[in-house]
């Protein structure tokens, strides 16, 4: 109750935004509270209560005319594989001089079922620092070690000397996966960085039996040929570096600061059993566009995304075993539909269509935006651009937003500047070790070559809002208290909306479409235009 007041006190005193007539929070909330209620079960991909959440947004779009631009009416259906590990049937071991150590699945390490896990391995471990190889920069944590049939442990992060978006990048699974497959490596052994973890060991445990999905289809399939992937409590590390002559707090206190780090060989290796059980998950995306205004230009789409899954039911904490997901991301996904419906209804001249896709699968791997994005209900070389948000977490005044991708493409300027006439700053990923770049579906549209951003609210450093989100990611992300009792600012989430809807309006108006950046890395992944 004294946060909530503290912050109306603080929203009422030194927020800058006019958000204008279109927005006012109050229906975004409310629209929130209804995909984020119990009834819905926590919007689990594939679940009957994400069904019943796709079927309240398209409830809406019916009823404010806005049409259908799925493959079936406004769905679009995605096949996805589940794979759920059978703990019962599963073991891991460190085995050192033949001795061997079982490990606690839960307390030292958890498996990754992101991979479809070989039934048994049994592999010596290889610490190779970030695990980055990139060319561009010249840079190849592998150099000099050998790989073949091993696995590798990486520690999460990157090297100051590397951009946030380029290190986020190779950071990714397909990435990752292609560089270890390269150099013949069978796993990959995560140590997270203590200095970024968004939660606590704790609860990555609490949830690790949880299935992961996979999309349908070999061309699909980022990490062919893996055999093993886990996570290891950075609590418990230091057993792996034993005899190194390093230790996990020499390498924690090196990736806090992100300096370069030691490569060496692990004298131990990693023995595992594993039984997974799959079936197959029928989810779905949603789809809707307002056609735009021009002969010509109409043929060409502004697409704004949201996730709409979550976790689902899990163990419980408190007592509460359903992660409703409010902020995560039931928020961006009210936004949408709170952004079509004024645009609708304002009958405001849009040159270029505006494409709202609601995604499945995000909490997955962003499953639903790489099938979207891979085979969209429109000409790939159409879409002209990209505008993610998700957990934009409306809970401080809305005066700096944080744009990811802001130097990449002629977006981050017309962001800035649309922005500006708001009295909102922005500014570039202030946490780069958090690889939050990668993390949310504007990656997939980046991975096809569409100009793409995604925005949240901001913090500076060293303010009280920054210990705010601090402290809501460590209580509320990815818990059931991400629920609709919360604190939010309704004068920051309006004012967070009319930018997302200025900034569209833009680009659907503009003269050139948006660009990358000529020295931007993913240019290289433009689509030729038609």
């Amino acid at each position: 109750m004294r946060i909530a007041c503290w912050l109306m006190l603080l929203s009422v005193a030194t927020w800058p935004v006019h958000a204008g007539p279109n927005f006012d929070g109050k229906s975004w909330w409310q629209e929130v509270k209804v995909l984020a209620d119990d009834r819905n079960e926590g919007r689990e991909t594939g679940s009957r209560g994400e069904r019943a959440a796709q079927e309240q947004i398209v409830f809406q779009l019916r009823s404010a005319g806005i049409r259908a631009a799925g493959v079936e009416g406004y769905y679009q259906p995605v096949q996805l594989r589940s794979r759920e590990l059978s703990e019962a049937d599963s073991e891991l071991a460190l085995v050192r001089d033949g001795s061997v150590q079982p490990l606690t699945i839960g307390r030292q390490a958890i498996f990754s079922t992101r991979v479809d896990l070989a039934p048994k391995v049994d592999a010596p471990l290889v610490f190779v620092g970030y695990g980055l190889r990139v060319p561009e920069l010249g840079h190849d944590d592998y150099a000099g070690l050998d790989l073949r049939g091993k696995i590798a442990v990486v520690f999460s992060g990157s090297p100051a000397a590397m951009p946030s978006a380029l290190a986020a990048h190779y950071q990714s699974q397909a990435e990752r996966w292609k560089t270890l497959r390269a150099v013949g490596a069978i796993g990959l052994l995560s140590l997270p960085n203590p200095a970024s973890m968004d939660i606590p060991w704790s609860r990555i445990s609490l949830n690790r039996t949880h299935p992961s999905m996979a999309l349908v289809g070999t061309e699909f399939d980022e990490t062919a040929g893996a055999q093993f992937a886990g996570t290891y409590n950075p609590e418990d590390a230091e057993a792996l570096f034993a005899g190194t002559g390093h230790t996990f707090a020499e390498i924690a206190a090196l990736g806090k600061d992100r300096k370069p780090l030691p490569t060496f060989v692990l004298p131990v290796n990693l023995r595992a059993t594993t039984r997974l059980v799959s079936r197959d998950v029928q989810s779905r995306n949603v789809v809707a566009v307002i056609p735009g205004s021009d002969p010509v230009l109409k043929n060409e789409y502004v697409v704004l995304s949201a996730h709409l899954d979550h976790l689902g039911i899990g163990e419980p904490i408190n007592g509460d075993r359903i992660n409703n997901g409010a902020m995560d991301n039931a928020s961006g996904s009210a936004l949408l539909l709170d952004i079509a419906r004024v645009l609708k209804r304002s009958h405001v001249q849009l040159r270029r269509s505006v494409l709202f896709v609601w995604v499945t699968g995000e909490e997955k791997g962003l499953l639903g935006s790489r099938y979207f994005a891979t085979r969209p209900t429109v000409p790939v070389s159409n879409i002209v651009a990209n505008i993610n948000t998700d957990m934009f977490l409306p809970i401080v005044p809305l005066k700096v937003v944080t744009v990811y991708g802001l130097a990449e493409s002629d977006l981050g300027e017309r962001a800035t500047a649309a922005a500006g006439r708001l009295g909102i700053r922005t500014q570039p990923d202030p946490e780069p070790l958090r690889n939050l770049f990668i993390r949310s579906d504007q990656y997939s549209f980046i991975k096809q070559g569409i100009p793409s951003l995604a925005m949240k609210v901001g913090f500076d450093p060293g303010t009280p809002e920054k210990r705010l989100f601090k402290t809501w990611l460590s209580e509320r992300y990815h818990a059931p208290s991400d629920d609709a009792d919360q604190p939010v600012d309704l004068a920051c989430a309006a004012g967070f909306e009319e930018l997302v809807r200025a900034l569209t309006i833009d680009i659907a108006n503009g003269t050139v479409r948006p660009a990358w950046r000529e020295d931007s890395f993913f240019r290289r992944y433009a689509q030729p235009r038609h």
